[in-house]
């Protein structure tokens, strides 16, 4: 019964992950290797001078998942919130300001991925108050505030349950 329950969300991720635009999969798959050091990203991701500057400054972006993911806060004081919740957002400034993320669901798609399933409930926070910021040009952050849902937004609780599902580069063969 637990592997067909396994199968099952492996399966509801896949569609899911299938359900975003063709840029937020290239940039979920990216982002993945880069920030689970997967693989070289200049070498499979790089098509241009352009694409390898982007990843050098992502690698430098996510120099801060190490930390995020040691200290997400574990309950709901205040004093612990500031430190996780400020580098959350600044890196999700920088994915946003990227434009190849263009909703809520792909944000929470590739953060529950880049730092673990137990930062779900920060996750509406940190994508509102990145998406908010000035660097964001204004009708795209009013694209991405209106992506969340009042349901994501007014979440009473949250799965902690692991992602299964790491989408990954696969290349083109030839035909």
């Amino acid at each position: 019964m637990a592997v067909t329950n396994t199968a099952s969300l492996t399966i509801a991720e896949m569609r899911e992950f299938a359900g975003f635009t063709a840029a937020e999969q290239r940039y979920i798959r990216r982002s993945l290797d880069i920030g689970l050091g997967r693989c070289d990203a200049f070498r499979i991701w790089g098509r241009n001078a352009g694409e390898n500057a982007a990843i050098r400054s992502q690698y430098v972006s996510y120099q801060e998942l190490k930390a995020l993911r040691q200290s997400i806060p574990c309950d709901t004081a205040f004093d612990s919130i500031e430190g996780f919740v400020g580098k959350l957002t600044r890196v999700a400034a920088f994915d946003l300001a990227q434009e190849r993320i263009h909703s809520f669901s792909a944000f929470r798609f590739l953060y529950e991925r880049l730092i673990s399933a137990d930062a779900r409930p920060w996750l509406p926070s940190a994508f509102c108050a990145a998406a908010a910021l000035p660097h964001i040009r204004p009708e795209r952050r009013k694209m991405l505030l209106q992506s969340l849902s009042e349901a994501a937004a007014t979440a009473p609780g949250w799965s902690d349950r692991a992602p299964s599902f790491y989408p990954e580069y696969i290349e083109e063969v030839a035909a």
